[in-house]
C-alpha cells in the first residue's frame, strides 16, 4: 500500500468532525466551485462523503467518481449519499496511485484534504494528470496548521498543535503542504496553475464558527491525536491537556482563532502530448 495511515483514524468521531468540518467550510471553500452538465469528474479521496455531498448537490448535472482507499470510509459515503438522494455519484474502492481508469477519462478532478496525507504528493498530481482530458481541471484544497494564529496566544497550545504535524510527518504526510501547492501543480505538469487563500477568522461576532470551527473542527482534532502524541512520546499529559484547554480558551468572549486553507486550480495543457 503506497497511502500512509490516516493520522486522525477512523472512528465515529473522527467521522463527525469531518461533518462538522464540512458544513461549515462549505461557502469559504466551495462558493466556486461547479461543475458544467455532463462533466466527468473524478473525486480522489473522498473520505467518508464530507466533501462528496456537497460536490454532487452543487453540480446536479455532472457525473461524480469518487474514490477511497478504505472501504469502511466508502460505506460511509455511499450511505450518506444515498440518504442525500443523490443520484450523480458512483463509488469505488481504489488507491490513488493504482487508479483503475484510462488517460483521459475525465473532465476534471477534485482532491480535498488528501495530499497532506501522502508521502509522494508529487506522484499523486501526476498520475491525476494523466487521468484529465487536455484542457481538464484539477483542484486541490488542503490547510496548513502552520498557519494557525489565536488570542489569547498560548505556547501549550502551540505545542499540541506540533505534535500533531509531528506525527503526521512520522506517519509520511505534511501538515503544512498549503504552502506547497503551486509549487507541487507546476512540478506535476499543470498549466496556469492559480492558488488562492481562504483565510477562517473566528471571534464572538461568528457564534457558528466558534462552535463550528474552533471547537468541533480544529480543536477536536488536536484532541483526537492525544493517544498517539504521549505513546510517541512527543509531550507530556499535562502539557497537552494545558494546550487543548487554551485552544478551548480562544472560543470565550474575547477570544479570536484563524487558520487558512488553500486552494489550487491547474490546468492540463492542452497541446499536452505526453506524461511526465
Amino acid at each position: 500500500m503506497n497511502t500512509p495511515p490516516y493520522v486522525h483514524g477512523y472512528d465515529p468521531s473522527e467521522n463527525q468532525r469531518l461533518q462538522d468540518q464540512a458544513g461549515t467550510l462549505v461557502e469559504l471553500l466551495h462558493a466556486d466551485t461547479r461543475y458544467p452538465a455532463g462533466s466527468r469528474v473524478l473525486e480522489a479521496g473522498c473520505g467518508v462523503g464530507a466533501q462528496t455531498l456537497t460536490l454532487a448537490s452543487r453540480s446536479p448535472d455532472a457525473h461524480f467518481t469518487s474514490i477511497d482507499i478504505a472501504a469502511e470510509s466508502l460505506a460511509e459515503a455511499q450511505r450518506r449519499a444515498a440518504s442525500a438522494g443523490l443520484a450523480n455519484v458512483e463509488f469505488r474502492q481504489a488507491d490513488i496511485f493504482g487508479l483503475p481508469f484510462e488517460p483521459g477519462s475525465f473532465d476534471h478532478v477534485f482532491v480535498c484534504f488528501v495530499l497532506e496525507h501522502l508521502a509522494r504528493p508529487a506522484d499523486a498530481l501526476a498520475g491525476l494528470r494523466g487521468l484529465l482530458r487536455p484542457g481538464g481541471s484539477l483542484t486541490v484544497i488542503e490547510g496548513d496548521h502552520g498557519s494557525t494564529y489565536f488570542h489569547p496566544d498560548s505556547r501549550a497550545a502551540h505545542e499540541a498543535i506540533a505534535c500533531l504535524v509531528e506525527l503526521q510527518r512520522l506517519a509520511g504526510g505534511n501538515a503544512l503542504i498549503g504552502r506547497q501547492l503551486h509549487p507541487l501543480l507546476c512540478g506535476a505538469g499543470f498549466a496556469d496553475v492559480r492558488v488562492s487563500p481562504r483565510m477562517v477568522y473566528v471571534d464572538a461576532s461568528r457564534p457558528e464558527w466558534v462552535e463550528g470551527f474552533t471547537r468541533k473542527t480544529f480543536t477536536a482534532m488536536i484532541e483526537g491525536v492525544r493517544a498517539n502524541a504521549l505513546a510517541a512520546g512527543l509531550i507530556g499529559a499535562e502539557r497537552f491537556d494545558e494546550g487543548v484547554r487554551d485552544l478551548h480558551r480562544t472560543t470565550a468572549a474575547d477570544g479570536v482563532f484563524c487558520y487558512t486553507f488553500f486552494k489550487a486550480v491547474g490546468i492540463r495543457s492542452p497541446g499536452a502530448t505526453r506524461e511526465r
